[in-house]
């Protein structure tokens, strides 16, 4: 029995590794592909600091960070995912949120409230092309001015491998991990379009937040846990409650 991970590339290749590193068997679909957008700072707004929700917004512009000047300045990461992302990239002061976008938007706000930054600051936001919610306008309610730069988008990828549309119609998957809304939804419509949509949807489906988790509840999946908090190590957490329950 496997365990299928549809994180892109190449984060799913450490969750394959930890998955296995506990024991189990992993199939990967990758059912978002990473692209790059080019880069084009054309504001001259000197920023106090950066922000970033996904280590992919890193990884787009990693090239070009040096000469821009940007390595200097303080990056405020969703998580540790995506601060070690910036670390390896040469950000020397990266400041850690708790896992998603509120809590980064708290952590800037609590930092202008410390005076670790300036009130009214310019922040530069590293982002994607599809964004979950309006980060820049909350944060400019706030006080900021927030110039947001698009570094990347995540494409859909329409088939999933043949070894996983054969574990589906064999029951031979256990359970699917889902990291993002979009993700969610791509892999829906994939399962759709390869006809295992019923056999896919029959298992647990483990996600990272309460946001990815509703998108696979409004697709008739019955089994669907939700990590304490957003992480992978309680993502992982909640994949072993629903193999308890399925092995009860």
């Amino acid at each position: 029995m496997s365990i299928l991970v549809t994180r892109p590339h190449p984060d799913n290749e450490a969750t394959a590794k930890n998955l296995r590193a506990r024991g189990h068997v992993v199939l990967l679909a990758p059912v978002l592909k990473f692209e790059p957008v080019a880069f084009h700072d054309e504001s001259e707004a000197g920023y106090s600091a950066i922000i970033v929700t996904s280590a992919n917004a890193i990884r787009a512009v990693a090239p070009l960070l040096p000469d821009l000047g940007l390595l200097r300045l303080p990056l405020f990461a969703v998580g540790e995912h995506t601060a070690a992302a910036a670390r390896d990239t040469g950000f020397t002061e990266v400041i850690v949120a708790g896992g998603d976008a509120a809590a980064l938007r708290d952590k800037v706000v609590q930092s202008a409230r410390d005076k670790v930054l300036k009130k009214k600051s310019t922040l530069l936001y590293l982002a994607g092309a599809d964004l979950s919610r309006d980060l820049g306008g909350e944060l400019g309610a706030q006080g900021f001015s927030v110039v947001t730069q698009t570094t990347y988008r995540m494409a859909p990828v329409t088939i999933l491998p043949r070894d996983v549309c054969e574990g589906f119609a064999a029951h031979g998957i256990e359970a699917v991990l889902h990291y993002s809304r979009r993700s969610a939804r791509a892999f829906l419509d994939a399962a759709r379009d390869e006809g295992v949509e019923i056999s896919a949807l029959a298992i647990p489906q483990c996600c990272l937040s309460e946001t990815v988790a509703s998108v696979l509840r409004d697709a008739g999946a019955s089994q669907v846990l939700v990590a304490a908090t957003p992480d992978e190590n309680a993502l992982f957490d909640a994949l072993e409650r629903a193999l308890r329950t399925r092995l009860a």
